[in-house]
């Protein structure tokens, strides 16, 4: 499956990174913007594409695709909203 890809996880404590998860998703869903949720606590292989795909093997979600080029993360994702750069970011 092609277009934007939003890799989470479901299954972690660190509730900072449930709010970035949370307010990524929120504007995601608020620009109308289709993506596929990807839950990296499903599979280790699932979480290995993700870091390969970030080219950091400490990665940790939220991370943004499109198709399989790289977007960004949480930081890049608030930075290219807070600059009205968002579309130029989703369409890495």
């Amino acid at each position: 499956m092609g277009g934007v890809k939003y890799y989470y996880t479901s299954g972690h404590n660190n509730m900072e990174i449930v709010k970035q998860q949370r307010k990524m998703e929120v504007i995601l869903v608020s620009k109308e913007i289709e993506f596929q949720k990807i839950d990296i606590s499903a599979s280790e292989d699932v979480k290995a594409k993700m870091r390969e795909i970030a080219d950091d093997p400490k990665a940790l979600p939220p991370q943004l695709t499109n198709d399989e080029t790289y977007c960004g993360d949480f930081a890049a994702f608030e930075e290219a909203v807070e600059n009205d750069a968002f579309e130029e970011f989703i369409n890495c």
